[in-house]
């Protein structure tokens, strides 16, 4: 069985800047209020109606194309994780290979929803494809469009603040070299508490019908007359429900838990200990998760990459942007042990070991 390696990346981020200080003018908060509680300072946001989760994606799977040295006819499969797609469905992965102008090969398109690790998931399910023999040049791609999604007033700060816009991508190649390639990667899931981190409506779950009378009943099969009303009712708007919703100290407390583990558990697999990694890209979920994390692991600074502070959070795709970030500044080359980790809603979680 083959091994398979990260054959090139790329990233993209949109060129609207949106600062702390900007937000605090729709919102009561400030840089000092948002700082303290996550680090970022600025975030990302994409053009309305320009681009989208899919758009922002092939920006970045182009670069990752070209610093492979294929194009992207040579594309034997798409991985595309996200949890804000351009549509309901169908999933950002045939829109993709449109984009892309890829269609007339009908190469076969994935889409998987882990949130903040779905793009370790991507990379774990291209793995096992170009391990296999099944593929050659696997697209994996991580992308959000979390603005055209967000509560812009004070109810929705908690949450609003932390998300920004971004991609990135890897194409995923066999590699008969037995000192490169990913080494091991590790997912884990927990669903007993979805919905401390979760965006529930709209949903066909049904959680809430309402009848022309504007009267709503709660789970269960609705009455005859609610049909046709089941995804978006009045309720819902009021209460704000059809906005993401978290609860951050659950989440917190969680995080720093299952990242140190998942990171430990793909080292013992490996047989190696974390003084061995070169760099570890965490999921920018939270400076201070990132930082503790560190700390737990007894790595230095210049082996850990932080960009949340210009990037926020920007859910599958900040592995993969702050991967590649690394890898331009020169901060990983040929023989270093990158350990990627991430975690999320779900919960999901995950880490993969890569010798590069």
């Amino acid at each position: 069985m083959k091994r398979s390696k990260i054959a090139g990346i790329g990233y993209y981020v949109p060129e609207n800047v949106v600062t702390n200080d900007d937000l605090s003018k729709v919102m009561e908060t400030s840089d000092e209020w948002i700082q303290e509680r996550t680090g970022i300072q600025q975030r990302r946001y994409g053009r309305k109606h320009e681009e989208t989760t899919t758009t922002m994606g092939a920006q970045a799977a182009r670069i990752a194309c070209e610093r492979a040295g294929i194009s992207p006819e040579d594309i034997d499969f798409i991985v595309f994780a996200t949890l804000s797609p351009d549509y309901y469905f169908p999933g950002c992965g045939v829109l993709l290979q449109r984009e892309l102008g890829i269609t007339k090969r009908e190469a076969g398109a994935l889409d998987i929803r882990n949130q903040c690790s779905g793009f370790i998931y991507a990379l774990s399910i291209a793995d096992q494809f170009v391990k296999t023999g099944m593929y050659k040049n696997v697209l994996v791609v991580g992308a959000e469009m979390h603005s055209m999604g967000l509560d812009f007033s004070t109810r929705g700060r908690n949450v609003t603040v932390i998300f920004g816009d971004g991609a990135g991508a890897a194409i995923i190649q066999p590699t008969d070299d037995s000192e490169q390639g990913i080494l091991t990667t590790k997912l884990h899931s927990d669903g007993t508490y979805a919905e401390k981190l979760a965006f529930i409506n709209p949903g066909a779950h049904g959680g809430y019908h309402a009848n022309k009378a504007g009267e709503t009943y709660d789970f269960g099969f609705p009455p005859k007359d609610t049909y046709g009303e089941i995804f978006i009712t009045q309720k819902m708007m009021d209460d704000g429900q059809y906005y993401p919703n978290m609860e951050g100290q659950f989440v917190f407390k969680l995080a720093v838990q299952k990242f140190p583990e998942v990171i430990h558990e793909a080292l013992k697999d490996a047989g190696l200990q974390a003084s061995d990694i070169s760099m570890l890209i965490p999921h920018q979920a939270n400076l201070r998760i990132s930082q503790f994390v560190q700390k737990q692991l007894g790595l230095s600074d210049d082996k850990v990459w932080n960009n949340i502070q210009r990037f926020g959070n920007t859910t599958a795709a900040s592995v993969p942007i702050a991967l590649c970030e690394a890898w331009e500044a020169g901060k990983i080359k040929k023989g270093d042990l990158v350990c990627l980790a991430a975690f999320g809603s779900g919960f999901t979680w995950g880490s993969a070991l890569i010798r590069w």
